[in-house]
């Protein structure tokens, strides 16, 4: 099992920067898959970046460019990169963890951006 726990986010103006942190109660040296997701009121959980054990990283396309995702293995933390935030980026953000085909997520954190 995977605990996750986010913090980090917060109300910001809109071309304003955020840093969301995903701290884990266990290492995530062996975790296939880290990532971020987004759930805005009324609206789907939507992908917003995802890191893998080696390396790889995938952005949604409306984030690509201001959002940048990383781990540290050694603190067993992902870290998400918010800039340039715009009023649509307002929701609440899920840290999740895929390992051995389950999908592990934190409580989330409320992101919001004013126009």
């Amino acid at each position: 099992q995977v605990q996750l726990v986010e913090s980090g986010g917060g109300l910001v103006q809109a071309g304003g920067s955020l840093a969301l942190s995903c701290a884990a109660a266990r290492s995530i040296f062996d975790i296939n898959r880290m990532g971020w997701y987004r759930q805005a009121p009324g609206k789907q959980r939507d992908l917003v970046a995802t890191i893998t054990r080696g390396g790889s990283i995938n952005y949604a396309d409306s984030v690509k460019g201001r959002f940048a995702i990383s781990r540290d293995n050694a603190k067993n933390t992902v870290y998400l990169q918010m800039n340039n935030l715009k009023p649509e980026d307002t929701a609440v953000y899920y840290c999740n963890a895929l390992l051995g085909g389950w999908n592990y997520w934190g409580q989330g954190t409320q992101v919001t951006v004013s126009s």
